[in-house]
């Protein structure tokens, strides 16, 4: 199992929320920059980082930040947040984005979307997060009438190959990731990283079980800033089996 440490970003800023609650912001850093070097200097094989701005105003707003970080460490990039259009695609990929992640965009299959997975292929994944099993979207500002599993199967039919499931109720909570919601969501036969409520290598050793239906990678963010999880340890669990 790969564990992607999180960078959240909120006017240039290392944050984390609570539970998706722009109201509930914990300032970590000022200095995204070294806390992707320090994350990349404990092994990290990826950054999985979000425009928490760009996600509420629809636009990236901190791809000046992203470009920093993606020349200062030599890991990839996922970004996601204010994603809505091939334009704000094509920046992040300028910006130094190994890969996407489109949330809000996806939900009425624009064209674009079409155009872009054409286009960039397995470089586009989608991330879909839920409230009580229900897609949220516009930085989970809004829950639709969408279930997470129906939008699964249907950008399965686009020739999406990898979701990244977020349970908001789990997120920045450390209550521990959702494992049925996960199960459910393996059901349509994608690669699922998991987010949200990672906090022990127990944590952890549960999510390896769901190896076998597809969840093949977690994503840990307050954890890590806490000091509940240390990277390098959980990496090396993640690498080898907990014990």
């Amino acid at each position: 199992m790969i564990i992607i440490p999180a960078i959240d970003l909120i006017n240039g800023e290392c944050v984390r929320l609570e539970q998706g609650d722009y109201q509930k912001k914990t300032v970590y850093s000022s200095d995204p920059v070294q806390t992707a070097q320090a994350f990349a200097q404990a092994g990290a094989e990826m950054l999985h980082i979000v425009d928490l701005d760009g996600a509420r105003v629809g636009y990236p707003q901190n791809l000046d930040v992203v470009q920093k970080i993606s020349q200062a460490v030599p890991i990839p990039i996922e970004l996601g947040g204010g994603l809505r259009d091939l334009a704000a695609v094509e920046a992040a990929f300028a910006a130094g984005a190994a890969r996407v992640i489109l949330g809000t965009a996806v939900l009425d299959e624009p064209q674009w979307f079409t155009e872009a997975v054409a286009k960039y292929g397995e470089r586009i994944v989608v991330g879909i997060d839920a409230r009580d099993g229900m897609v949220a979207v516009k930085g989970w500002l809004e829950t639709t009438t969408v279930s997470a599993l129906e939008l699964v199967e249907r950008m399965k039919k686009h020739g999406i190959k990898e979701i990244i499931y977020t349970d908001i109720a789990r997120d920045g909570m450390l209550s521990g990731p959702n494992l049925t919601a996960l199960k459910e969501i393996a059901k349509a036969g994608v690669k699922i990283v998991a987010s949200g409520g990672v906090s022990s290598l127990d944590d952890i050793r549960n999510l390896q079980e769901l190896t076998s239906v597809g969840v093949y990678a977690v994503i840990i963010g307050k954890a890590l800033y806490t000091n509940q999880i240390d990277l390098a340890e959980a990496i090396a669990a993640a690498r080898v089996g907990v014990r």
